[in-house]
């Protein structure tokens, strides 16, 4: 069988030397059977003894889809629908404690749908959703219409994205070339360029995203009623693109350990980078959806009534709940976005305290 890094060699041949980074990021993480997310290896877990390379919200504790459904269910009861549409649903934990959640709420939901790119992962998500056999449904591709409350976590990040390099005087996109131990980095002229001209310095190496820009748009143009909430790791734009993070954001996961090099163990770790809450912003603006709010993770989390839920729990829960709202762990470098079509606007419960639209 063609290994991954062989095929990427042929790809970046048959491409004249030299492929852009989002094509070899996308190669890395998505080729069929050979890419990250595509070839069949554990990724969510707590602990690398597990054989996992990170651990998301989900994994981490319970609580967070519970208090996630709370929102979800105001979502519901401000736009009548009674569906939810998880984009990259991860081993269905998620998918799992929002239904059981809707359900205690008595919230009404019908139906919960998952677009899942990966059949490794959509057959541990069947396992683990098979108490809800016929609620739950997968599909293959965005819908053109959508009725739903729509939740991502973390997917706007392993999306992939263009880098740029800049030299003190001119922009060059870095892209990836074959070389006797592999891959390398490679500069060329390139028109591309960073959203803000904001000093940067020579050597800064940073990404851009038109990939989840893209994708935010078509999600916009679709969603006809309900609302979307995304939650992930990353900054507004004057942020992201500050000088002295001159080196970017890109970063690499494996046996929960984190590494800068994504040209080394390609398929074998996932590559990734944080997310400019402002473009993202934008471009649903731009395709016609009203930003609800926009917030930290732990600010989401409170207004949603985790501090209610903490009350009940076990000390050990409690603990592990505790990484979801500690600002040094996921409460403040994760961020959640919301929107709703412009017909469709309510005052979130999410954002009701803490809102930070202002500044994206």
């Amino acid at each position: 069988m063609t290994s991954l890094s062989d095929k990427i060699h042929a790809v970046i041949a048959a491409a004249g030397g030299w492929l852009p980074f989002d094509r070899f990021m996308a190669m890395a993480l998505y080729e069929p059977g050979l890419g990250y997310y595509t070839g069949g290896r554990r990724k969510f877990g707590t602990m690398p003894s597990q054989g996992s390379d990170f651990v998301t919200a989900p994994e981490m504790s319970p609580l967070f889809g519970r208090a996630l459904a709370r929102q979800v269910a105001q979502a519901f009861a401000a736009s009548g629908c009674r569906e939810v549409m998880e984009f990259g649903a991860g081993s269905g934990a998620l998918a799992a404690h929002l239904i059981a959640e809707l359900d205690m709420l008595d919230a009404g939901l019908v139906r919960y749908r998952i677009v899942e790119l990966s059949a490794e992962l959509r057959e541990r998500q069947q396992e683990r959703l098979a108490p809800w056999q016929g609620r739950v449904e997968w599909l293959d591709a965005l819908p053109e219409h959508i009725e739903a409350v729509v939740v991502g976590n973390e997917v706007l990040d392993a999306m992939p994205v263009q880098l740029i390099a800049f030299d003190g005087q001119v922009w060059r996109e870095r892209g990836v070339v074959s070389s006797a131990d592999g891959f390398a980095f490679a500069d060329r002229d390139s028109p591309l360029r960073p959203p803000v001209d904001t000093g940067f310095v020579p050597g800064t190496v940073t990404e851009i995203h038109p990939q989840a820009e893209a994708f935010t748009q078509t999600l916009a143009r679709a969603l006809k009623r309900g609302a979307a909430f995304f939650i992930d790791y990353g900054f507004p734009e004057a942020e992201y693109y500050h000088p002295q993070r001159h080196g970017g954001t890109l970063m690499c996961h494996q046996g929960h350990l984190a590494d800068p090099d994504p040209l080394v163990a390609v398929g074998a770790k996932d590559i990734t980078a944080h997310v400019n809450f402002t473009c993202i912003a934008l471009a649903g603006q731009d395709a016609g959806l009203t930003v609800l709010g926009y917030t930290s993770q732990a600010n989401f989390l409170l207004n949603c009534g985790i501090a209610d839920l903490l009350a009940d729990a076990s000390f050990s829960e409690r603990t592990m709940a505790h990484r979801l709202l500690a600002e040094h762990e996921m409460g403040e470098l994760f961020k959640v976005v919301g929107f709703a079509p412009q017909n469709g606007v309510f005052d979130a419960l999410g954002f009701g305290r803490g809102d930070r639209s202002h500044k994206l």
